[in-house]
């Protein structure tokens, strides 16, 4: 499938999309750049080629500035904008074009990262809670709801997607102080997966990404709808543990190729001791054979 956007570069290898903002000079969450974003995530939802899609930012000093406060002189420029017809099967009458955006984002059957570097205020930082995971470079990337400080509160998902992240406490200190926090904090408060040195965040997402692609379609369907279960579920763990058997009957009994490495992994001894203190990379071993 062809991506070909003006404030997005997007290319597809092996499984994975990496879809980088380039929206100059600060990437703006303006008109442009959400309607493209509406139209990559309402197109790359049916493309069976991507498994795993990780977003960055062409500037390093700004992953995603926040929404543009020309939509506080506009409201109905704000409310026009994309609003495509695919959606998520409720009722969404009453939220706006910015939460439907995080929650198109959210129930992609791909998994998401954001790979961040730079500022993410307001609409960029619930453009990155939106994902399914999050890795910043230390010292390099603040976060931020900034909204308090224009005279509102955040209405692109800010009040919803932060507190399951960071807790109620710590949200409302964020939401209401509207200050930055560095990598460091936002690790320390469960708002990203990691803070990692700048120089090993490439590599760290992208052999995360490459090793999700990996994995079988069902695999990836199966953990995302059983996760998702423990918050729907809120805490009920007999209506968790009922979601999750339900899933594990996508991927178990296992498909023969999948048994046979099984059978392949007890026969040479795998769960010896010596294997069983690098199971990982024994494991890998077995799959890589024929």
């Amino acid at each position: 499938m062809l991506y070909d956007y003006k404030t997005l570069r997007v290319t597809v290898d092996t499984g994975v999309a990496r879809v980088t903002i380039d929206n100059a000079p600060v990437n703006m969450l303006d008109t442009t750049l959400v309607n493209e974003l509406h139209d990559f995530v309402g197109a790359v939802a049916d493309d069976e080629q991507v498994r795993v899609i990780v977003l960055d930012s062409a500037d390093p000093e700004f992953f995603a500035a926040h929404v543009d406060f020309g939509f506080m002189l506009d409201p109905a420029a704000f409310g026009g904008l994309a609003n495509p017809g695919a959606g998520s099967g409720g009722d969404e009458s009453l939220i706006n074009p910015m939460q439907k955006l995080m929650l198109r984002l959210r129930l992609l059957p791909q998994v998401t990262i954001g790979k961040l570097s730079g500022r993410l205020r307001g609409g960029g930082n619930e453009l990155a809670m939106a994902l399914d995971m999050r890795f910043a470079a230390r010292g390099r990337t603040w976060l931020s709801q900034v909204e308090t400080r224009i005279g509102i509160i955040p209405g692109g998902g800010g009040t919803q997607l932060l507190p399951p992240l960071v807790g109620r406490a710590r949200a409302l200190e964020a939401i209401l102080g509207g200050n930055l926090f560095d990598a460091e904090t936002a690790e320390r408060y469960g708002w990203i997966n990691r803070a990692l040195p700048a120089e090993e965040l490439d590599a760290f997402v992208d052999d995360l990404a490459r090793r999700i692609a990996a994995l079988r379609p069902e695999q990836i369907a199966a953990t995302k709808a059983a996760v998702g279960a423990a918050a729907a579920t809120g805490g009920d763990l007999l209506a968790g543990f009922t979601e999750e058997s339900k899933v594990l009957g996508a991927v178990y009994p296992a498909p023969d190729a999948v048994v046979e490495r099984a059978r392949t992994a007890v026969e040479s001894g795998m769960q010896s001791r010596e294997n069983e203190l690098d199971l990982e990379a024994s494991l890998d071993r077995v799959a890589q054979l024929p």
